[in-house]
């Protein structure tokens, strides 16, 4: 009887209970077993088939590496990135509230793609809030994309295409009167707040750090030197620093019409120290956001503008208004702040009075050329 012949890779045993076991030596010298037993011969033959061709095409991964609790990893994740402050904090949340609840009892090699549409469904049923989970999902995405890189899975489940995309409704403008009307009710102190963020683009964060060194009044020229910013944590925590963006550090001249305000608020609210902050409370200390909030809340309820309109939003206005008078995009990016075309095309809003606008232009422009084609003896048709 002839004997039988030993496999070139592997190795498959019969067990006591009729079912086959297959085993490898793996790269790192370790013998590794399937996961599982197979019903015949056969089938632990094809799994060592397809275990010898991964390792020929370079493509093995240790079966063990993704034993990584998400939770471990995912933390670790985000105190490894070197994240801004803001950042880290919006992290942080994003996984208490909605990673975690869902994926912190996994391995990383645990997480499928099945598992991770099922949290997908579940949290926009739960929430509602289709751009949360959009900011979430990226954010799981990233986690598990790293756990790829370091060769803890073999492939990130995330895949489902354009879940990451965020679809959030066009946030609201305020107009110049409504402006006006902010600024009157959020009080003197306040004011000219209102005005930076809607007339000059500047973030919060970035008034919150301006100082009387940059603000320069020449012959009612207003100029702002805009290089660092002081935003504001949750847990009241100022982190000053730089802008969002190295095109943050920039300089922007304000509308004339706002000198006026710019030499008040300096002789009436600025700090007195030479390097004083612009922006202080009434008893000198840097002004607080849930202070100023609650001015800010009453006085837009005082204008009429509905509870969704953020301070953030003056900003938008800001940014449209620049927009709309013909500028250039760059020129607008510098004066945003932006450091990329796709974030100022966002506030390059078509309102119906800039279409309005824009139709008389061209109905100027057209009947002015007719009207010349008549004169010439042309055709206006083919002015």
């Amino acid at each position: 009887m002839p004997k039988p012949t030993r496999r070139r890779f592997g190795a498959i045993r019969k067990l006591p209970s009729g079912r086959f076991q297959a085993r490898y030596r793996a790269p790192d010298g370790l013998e590794r077993r399937a996961p599982e037993t197979f019903d015949t011969k056969t089938d632990a033959e094809v799994w060592l088939t397809q275990i010898e061709a991964d390792l020929t095409r370079g493509d093995w991964s240790d079966p063990d590496a993704g034993a990584v609790n998400f939770q471990e990893y995912a933390l670790r994740w985000v105190a490894e990135r070197g994240l801004a402050p803001t950042t880290e904090e919006l992290y942080r949340r994003l996984l208490r509230l909605h990673v975690l609840p869902g994926f912190r009892q996994w391995d990383l090699d645990e997480i499928t793609p099945p598992r991770v549409r099922t949290w997908r469904a579940e949290r926009l049923e739960t929430t509602g809030a289709a751009t949360t989970v959009a900011k979430t999902y990226r954010l799981l995405k990233a986690i598990l994309q790293t756990a790829a890189d370091d060769e803890l899975i073999r492939r990130n489940p995330c895949r489902i295409k354009g879940a990451g995309k965020e679809e959030a409704d066009e946030r609201p403008i305020a107009t110049i009167e409504q402006v006006d009307a902010l600024a009157d009710a959020v009080g003197p102190r306040w004011r000219l707040m209102v005005y930076l963020a809607a007339f000059a683009s500047l973030r919060p964060e970035e008034q919150a750090e301006l100082r009387r060194p940059d603000v320069t009044v020449d012959d009612g020229v207003v100029v702002l030197r805009i290089s660092r910013a002081s935003p504001e944590l949750t847990t009241g925590r100022r982190v000053t620093g730089d802008p969002k963006s190295q095109a943050g550090k920039r300089v922007v001249v304000l509308p004339g019409f706002l000198a006026v305000d710019v030499r008040r608020h300096l002789d009436w609210f600025a700090a007195k120290e030479p390097d004083g902050l612009l922006f202080v409370g009434e008893r000198g200390a840097p002004f607080r956001r849930s202070t100023f909030g609650r001015r800010w809340r009453r006085a837009r309820a005082t204008v009429g503008l509905p509870p969704t309109f953020r301070f953030y939003d003056l900003r938008h206005t800001g940014n449209t208004l620049a927009a709309d008078t013909g500028a250039k995009l760059k020129d607008l990016m510098v004066r945003a702040g932006h450091s990329s075309q796709k974030a100022q095309l966002i506030y390059q809003h078509s309102t119906l009075e800039h279409q309005r606008r824009l139709a008389a232009d061209i109905d100027a422009h057209v009947r002015d050329r007719r009207a010349g084609g008549k004169q010439s003896g042309g055709d206006a048709r083919h002015a």
